[in-house]
C-alpha cells in the first residue's frame, strides 16, 4: 500500500524539531515566517517572556497597497525591509532566524536576504 505524503504535517514536525533548539531572547529576538500560497508574514518573537515585539505581512495596510500579489518574491523582500525597519526601530541588531519548517528557497530567502540588507544579523 502507498501512503499520502502529507507535507504541511512534515514541515509542522520539522518546525518542532527546529524550535526545540532555537529560542528567542529580549537581546536577540527569534524571526518566525509564516507562508500560505497568497501571502507571507513574519513575526519577531521574544519566547522568554512570550511577546511578539514587531510583525510584517503582506496583510498589513502599508505594504497591500503597494503589493499586488502578496504571494511571490519581491512581497517577500518588501515584508523583510518592513520587519528590519520595525525591529531595528526598537533598538534590535541581532536576531535568530526560524524558518518554521520551510525549506530555504524562494520566498523565505528573500525575505531573509532583504532583512539582511536592511540591517538585521543572523
Amino acid at each position: 500500500m502507498f501512503k499520502k505524503i502529507d507535507k504541511e504535517a512534515n514541515r509542522v514536525k520539522k518546525h518542532k524539531s527546529i524550535r526545540r533548539k532555537i529560542s528567542g531572547t529580549a537581546e536577540k529576538p527569534r524571526l518566525c515566517v509564516y507562508r500560505t500560497l497568497n501571502n507571507i508574514s513574519v513575526q519577531v518573537i521574544d519566547d522568554v517572556n512570550a511577546v511578539t515585539l514587531a510583525s510584517a505581512s503582506t496583510n498589513d495596510k502599508e505594504l497591500k497597497a503597494s503589493v499586488k500579489n502578496g504571494g511571490n518574491s519581491e512581497a517577500a523582500k518588501l515584508v523583510g525591509a518592513k520587519i528590519a525597519e520595525r525591529v531595528k526601530s526598537k533598538g534590535i541588531e541581532e536576531i535568530v532566524f526560524d524558518r518554521a519548517g520551510y525549506v530555504y528557497t524562494g520566498r523565505i530567502k528573500a525575505l531573509a536576504d532583504a532583512a539582511r540588507e536592511n540591517g538585521l544579523k543572523f
